[in-house]
């Protein structure tokens, strides 16, 4: 990966952080798109404890947010030429009900539509970079989902496990869509997703309280640790045999834990009618339309 750049979001923690330092290991150059600056840079320390002559750069990005969005976009644009690898990692799960700034349910806008307008806004960049790849995130959870089109908002009743998996179906229909949308048109990008199957990550919270120490030290001897849950992120990322639209997570027991692996998503994904109606319905909430032409 030596002379390329790559974007994480939510690069400065679990598997975000896990994912840059990997990709520093490997020679990448690394945008951390993270929210609070502070832990970004606290990030960029212990990434560069390991590996000291890695280029990295923290930039702020808050996907609950269409402007931080398209502030970000638009800095990064400025700056660079290329665009080789765009990691959509970042994500929130089972909060209580929250409105974004742009009045869109917290899981929908933040972990689908934030991620879904910048890489709408970054697709021009990454169709000018030969082999690019963009890897989005799903979740076990997104098994038995749907997606509400008549309450994405939440406001006819929320769930907070029923809307995370709606988010995560999200992701895997967005990805899956954009790897067609991409073949169409004969471009070298590839779109990929994966999951981390269960990992002890800082998203396993009560609301928005920590867990109490005696659980998190459950989590991390029955669950895989964060260093497990980022290499199907890696593998997507790096493996030279995969063609786009492929979907990686553990190849253990359940999908829960493991090395990385090729994998079945639910049926629900393979719905074009679906796929298409909530592309359409996520241009029209975000303003952000995609333009596959180079």
């Amino acid at each position: 990966m030596t002379g390329k750049t790559a974007i994480i979001t939510g690069a400065n923690s679990g598997l975000g952080l896990e994912t840059a330092k990997s990709f520093a290991r490997l020679g990448a150059r690394i945008i951390l798109a993270v929210r609070n600056l502070d832990k970004g840079q606290a990030a960029e320390q212990e990434i560069r404890e390991e590996s000291p002559e890695a280029t990295i750069e923290v930039m702020q990005l808050d996907l609950s947010d269409l402007e931080s969005v398209r502030a970000f976009a638009e800095t990064f644009t400025s700056r660079f030429d290329l665009l080789d690898l765009l990691i959509n990692n970042a994500g929130v799960m089972t909060p209580p009900y929250t409105k974004t700034k742009d009045d869109f349910e917290l899981q929908f806008g933040s972990n689908h539509l934030g991620h879904f307008a910048l890489t709408g806004r970054l697709l021009p960049l990454l169709l000018q970079t030969e082999n690019s790849r963009v890897v989005t995130l799903s979740s076990l959870a997104h098994r038995n989902s749907a997606i509400y089109f008549d309450n994405l908002d939440g406001s006819n009743g929320y769930k907070a496990m029923k809307f995370y998996g709606q988010s995560k179906l999200a992701n895997l229909m967005f990805a899956t869509e954009l790897d067609e949308r991409l073949k169409q048109h004969g471009v070298s990008t590839l779109s990929l997703a994966c999951h981390p199957g269960i990992s002890a990550t800082n998203l396993f919270k009560i609301g928005n309280r920590e867990m109490p120490r005696i659980f998190k030290g459950l989590l991390h001897r029955y669950l895989q640790p964060a260093t497990m849950g980022a290499l199907p992120t890696v593998y997507a990322a790096t493996e030279a045999d995969l063609t786009g639209g492929e979907y990686i997570g553990p190849d253990g027991k359940g999908r829960r834990k493991g090395y990385p692996a090729l994998e079945q998503p639910d049926p629900a994904v393979n719905d074009a009618g679906v796929r298409q109606k909530l592309w359409d319905v996520s241009e029209k909430l975000t303003g952000v339309t995609f333009n596959f032409s180079k």
